[in-house]
């Protein structure tokens, strides 16, 4: 992935809060694995605001149903430069976790693209010339 900001982003609780759920930002898929255990990465809290490095993936998982029954449910999300969230597949049942995992592992070996206007000022801009900066200035202000 390209190089990352920092953003404040509201993370979905998904399913039942009395039952099992958790968020990771994922790093690295396990594609030999086809449980949970393939998604490798920092947990975060789940339902509410958090800080977290972009652009990147996101596991959400929960349950809903009773103790003894519990329906899993997970959603895969690319956080954005822009502090969005963008939900790229959805799975429930117990089969979540392989069902997932192809989207997921794609979405972390691709480059996903920096919004524009995201980053602050880099000094790699001093390679820039004058002209082409302000050509480029114009071009956001016509868009």
């Amino acid at each position: 992935m390209n190089g990352a900001v920092t953003v404040a982003i509201e993370v979905p609780l998904v399913g039942d809060e009395r039952r099992k759920h958790w968020a990771k930002v994922v790093s690295n898929v396990d594609e030999n694995k086809a449980d949970g255990w393939a998604y490798e990465g920092e947990f975060i809290a789940d339902g509410g605001i958090q800080d977290v490095n972009a652009p990147a993936v996101l596991l959400v998982y929960g349950e809903r149903g009773s103790r003894s029954n519990p329906t899993p449910e997970a959603r895969v999300y690319v956080i954005n430069t822009d502090a969005t969230l963008s939900l790229r597949q959805t799975a429930s049942g117990r089969a979540w976790a392989r069902t997932l995992r192809d989207t997921v592992a794609d979405l972390v070996a691709s480059d996903i693209p920096l919004a524009p206007a995201s980053r602050d000022w880099d000094p790699q801009l001093m390679g820039y010339s004058t002209d082409a900066l302000q050509h480029e200035l114009r071009r956001r202000e016509t868009n």
